[in-house]
């Protein structure tokens, strides 16, 4: 099977995966809401996102493990392997214990400054050792499985299995929460649906991977790496925790909620943008690791085309639709006000210069230049972390997400300069032109709807304008390829039609 054909299983079990992690991500948030009020689903979404700092004891040692296998699968050699695998499954054991110490702090010490009307003490520290489970199971049994999978470019495996456990868990969730059953014994029972996916793909692992042996005696040299990696993991954790932190110490539960439901509907729109490019990492690694350095260029240059042509799409539309949606949402929450039109505009602004970064920021994994990026990824974290508390103070979470801006947009700078220098050799003009002409047309599209009254008072009207918006939009930026891109336009089309025939 040849890497386009493995991208196209990936992208379609993916594209499965995420349509149902995003319709989960809308409906679960809305029942909480609805069912346990603002403060609650506040609650829920803080002590995840510490969780998910604490996820940083793992200290890139996924992204380490799978840069590693690499050269060895393209080698079909067990024996290195078996080695790889076996040091990355003690490393994770080890994170893990770390993780289980750390989240026993936390309930010990959360309940202290995030306290909850008619929540006692003891349930708090309960919900946060609840809410760790998916992270302990990941660290003691889904991620020497996660590893092998993702570096054979075998990620629709693991895309399959989560779909399996985001249905089971959703449905825990909604008919627990209509019958208003405790928080916490609806996360407990939330656990369940982690154990089938993990059995699935010890399943799946056991019958295809025959020679995989993880008591080998273990290559500890191999994941060098996973300190380098551990600088862009913390700069990834950031991003996406740093707002809910904040806010946290800053400002209060509910402006918390506040937050993560507008991030639940930029987490969907990332979610879609991950169907495009999931296993790409592994693909483009496998073409560094052979040295294939014009399939490699051009390979990158038709993704950096269709994905900046993707998320200006996206993004141009959310700019319009983001607040409706969002006010037809909580229409029946009135606890606090969500109907902040500014705050959904910074929320575009940050999503698309994070996206922005995206296509150089999978080069840098695929090459597992860590080390080499390590000073810039710790920049852009100070950026947002210092900038973020400094602005939080006077301006709540608008404050936070101009930080958080700013951080991303010194980010996408760097990257367009660092990776054309070390890892693609093509132009720096050529990206850096292409974002600029995507940007006017963008603003050139969305200006008009600041002058258009619209009436959007249910999800079926926000559809329909959503749908001739992003029609709209998607014929402009196809005039912008056909007049400036035409190449780049013709050449993916053509990669796509070799790949249809060739099946």
């Amino acid at each position: 099977m040849n890497r386009t054909k493995k991208f196209l299983y990936n992208s379609m079990s993916t594209a499965l995966y995420q349509a149902i992690v995003m319709i989960a991500g809308f409906i679960t948030p809305r029942f909480m809401l609805v069912h346990y009020g603002s403060e609650i689903n506040g609650l829920v979404s803080s002590i995840n996102q510490f969780i998910t700092y604490f996820n940083l004891v793992e200290a890139g040692l996924g992204s380490a493990a799978v840069y590693s296998l690499y050269k060895p699968l393209a080698d079909n050699n067990h024996k290195r392997i078996n080695a790889i695998v076996s040091a990355a499954k003690h490393f994770y054991y080890v994170s893990g214990a770390i993780f289980a110490i750390l989240v026993v702090v936390l309930a010990a010490v959360y309940p202290s400054f995030a306290k909850v009307e008619n929540m006692p003490y003891v349930i708090i520290s309960l919900l946060v050792i609840a809410l760790s489970s998916k992270s302990f199971l990941d660290f003691f049994s889904l991620a020497k499985y996660r590893v092998i999978l993702t570096a054979d470019q075998k990620t629709y495996v693991i895309s399959l299995a989560s779909t399996i456990h985001i249905i089971l868990n959703t449905l825990v969730i909604v008919v627990l929460s209509i019958n208003n059953v405790n928080v916490l014994i609806l996360y407990i029972v939330a656990i369940i649906p982690l154990v089938v996916r993990t059995v699935i793909l010890a399943f799946y692992v056991k019958k295809n991977y025959k020679y995989l042996s993880y008591n080998e005696r273990p290559d500890n040299s191999a994941l060098d790496k996973r300190w380098d990696a551990l600088f862009l993991q913390i700069v990834q954790a950031v991003q996406v925790g740093a707002p809910t932190v904040i806010a946290t110490v800053f400002t209060s539960l509910k402006t918390v909620s506040v937050y993560s439901i507008f991030n639940m509907v930029m987490n969907g729109i990332n979610s879609l943008l991950n169907i495009f490019q999931n296993g790409l990492s592994a693909s483009f690694g496998d073409l560094i690791a052979r040295k294939e350095q014009k399939k490699l260029q051009k390979a990158y240059s038709e993704f950096e085309y269709a994905y900046y042509h993707l998320i200006f799409i996206i993004y141009t539309v959310a700019a319009v639709m983001l607040q409706f949606f969002v006010n037809i949402y909580t229409s029946k929450v009135t606890d606090v006000n969500y109907n902040q039109p500014l705050l959904a505009i910074l929320f575009v602004v940050n999503g698309l210069l994070y996206n922005i970064k995206t296509p150089q920021g999978m080069l840098v994994i695929s090459a597992g230049l860590y080390k080499e990026t390590r000073w810039q990824s710790l920049t852009q974290a100070l950026i947002a972390v210092i900038l973020g508390i400094l602005l939080a103070i006077p301006f709540g979470l608008y404050g936070i997400m101009i930080a958080l801006s700013l951080s991303n947009l010194y980010r996408v700078i760097d990257l367009l300069f660092f990776i054309p220098k070390n890892i693609t050799h093509m132009k720096v003009s050529e990206s850096a032109v292409r974002i600029i002409r995507l940007l006017v047309v963008s603003v050139i599209c969305f200006v008009p709807s600041l002058f258009i009254k619209v009436a959007v008072s249910n999800f079926i009207i926000w559809a329909v304008y959503a749908i001739i918006y992003t029609i709209f939009i998607a014929l402009a930026l196809t005039i912008e390829s056909l007049l400036f891109d035409r190449e780049c336009l013709f050449s993916l089309i053509s990669r796509i039609k070799n790949t249809i025939k060739s099946k």
